[in-house]
């Protein structure tokens, strides 16, 4: 069985790419942060990867709007790499700064929803850092289980959800494309602060139509270990954080799917 390996791709302002490199090597992967402009020039150098993340930060400072730019250079320049990667049943993962590159290139939610799901400013109309819950809503994700619940860290400014219109709502449910939802500390709808941003129906991530691409608006790099959150020592004994499995249920599912002959 050969070694899982991922990519962490960086550009200017991004500031979460050691911290998810360090995740994916604590699930056993074999990670490698690579700056997009090196990506560009040797557009090939995808093939020796199966996982793609997109870490948070503030690509190219947000300047003309978050993700935006470092999603441009994507489109223009990568645009069928990725596409390859993705048909090769391999992984891609955006984290914040990171969802909000994947949907403007249209990688999420894809297909018929292009150009009518975007990511705006919070409600609140200022940055939100603070932790929150999640429950994964979908059968299909292949990162973590439906049903799930999990408790992972905020910090943006820009994560609302918005979504076209009502159908488009209905028809990513109904397509199984939302990966987790705010909730909040019993499990039920979230409002302010639990639904930090004000997204619709408290998304707060989504795939695509193969389960295979996911974004997030929390940070699961930031609680890979369970010193890492802020009442640690008031938690009942555990073993890691919760971040930790969704990289580790991507490793594992290379492993599974893509390493092993036969898929066995």
């Amino acid at each position: 069985m050969g070694q899982v390996r991922a990519i962490v791709l960086r550009a200017a302002g991004i500031n979460c790419d050691m911290e998810t490199e360090y995740a994916l090597r604590l699930c056993g992967a074999e990670a490698r942060r690579v700056h997009v402009n090196r990506l560009i020039e040797n557009k090939s150098l995808l093939d020796e990867y199966q996982i793609l993340v997109v870490p948070g930060g503030f690509s190219y400072g947000d300047d003309v709007a978050a993700g935006r730019i470092l999603a441009n250079q994507m489109v223009h320049h990568l645009a069928e790499p990725l596409r390859k990667f993705v048909d090769d049943g391999k992984l891609v993962l955006g984290i914040c700064n990171g969802f909000q590159v994947l949907v403007k290139t249209g990688l999420l939610p894809g297909g018929e929803f292009q150009n009518k799901v975007t990511l705006t400013d919070n409600d609140s109309g200022k940055f939100e850092d603070r932790w929150v819950h999640l429950e994964a809503m979908s059968g299909k994700c292949v990162f973590i289980g439906q049903g799930e619940k999990i408790y992972l860290p905020v910090a943006h400014a820009e994560g609302k959800v918005q979504v076209a219109d009502n159908d488009v709502l209905e028809q990513l449910k109904s397509a199984d494309q939302i990966a987790f939802r705010y909730v909040d500390s019993s499990g039920g709808q979230a409002e302010y602060p639990y639904n930090p941003n004000g997204s619709v129906e408290g998304i707060s991530g989504l795939i695509d139509s193969t389960g295979r691409v996911m974004g997030l608006m929390p940070h699961p790099e930031r609680y890979i270990r369970p010193t890492q959150h802020p009442h640690w020592s008031r938690l009942s004994k555990r073993s890691e954080g919760d971040g930790r499995k969704i990289f580790a249920n991507a490793v594992e599912y290379v492993r599974k799917n893509l390493l092993t002959p036969s898929g066995k």
